[in-house]
């Protein structure tokens, strides 16, 4: 791959980086920087891609964004059977639905919560509608993690590398997780 835009502080992007390191693939890092007053990205990255959001990958003419969808391209053109199982049965199956859980339904409640924390507070019904959603959640991530040391059974893969920024949200909100019972990798 040649390269991955990143934002600079706690991002997204970190699990791109995160992937190549686990696959010992090359990449060049492209660092971009917050707006300080907005917190919004720069216009350098929407000069890659539309969105102007990281991650994105720019391999030979592809560019791409969006984490999981960047995770699952990766695996599959330089991951050479590494985290991953095989594309087919109860195993991929687990897999794939652990590896879209984390932005498809866990983060939502845990950002809008985080966002809440940093802007002064959300309203009492926001707050009554996701507090149950997070505490399911993450009583859903720690048992499997619990039970089987990974998100995907005994195997560390492209899933748990997904969740991590989960967790960190989860951690950055003071959300409930024993983080420090997730299996070292």
């Amino acid at each position: 791959m040649r390269s991955a835009n990143r934002l600079t502080f706690a991002t997204r992007s970190t699990r791109i980086i995160w992937l190549m390191e686990e696959l010992g693939e090359p990449y060049q890092l492209v660092p971009h920087t917050r707006d300080p007053s907005t917190f919004r990205s720069p216009p350098t990255l929407d000069r890659i891609h539309p969105l102007g959001k990281a991650p994105v990958i720019e391999d030979s003419t592809l560019v791409m964004a969006e984490s999981g969808a960047i995770i699952e391209y990766v695996i599959a053109t330089y991951g050479h059977g590494k985290l991953a199982p095989a594309q087919s049965g109860p195993a991929w199956a687990r897999y794939i639905g652990w590896l879209h859980f984390a932005e498809g339904s866990a983060m939502m409640p845990l950002l809008v919560h985080l966002l809440g924390m940093l802007t002064g507070g959300l309203p009492d019904g926001l707050k009554g509608f996701i507090t149950p959603d997070i505490e399911k959640t993450l009583k859903c991530i720690a048992a499997e993690i619990l039970d089987n040391g990974y998100l995907t059974g005994s195997a560390f893969s492209g899933a748990d590398i997904q969740m991590s920024y989960v967790l960190e949200v989860a951690r950055m909100g003071k959300c409930w997780m024993p983080i420090h019972r997730w299996k070292n990798t």
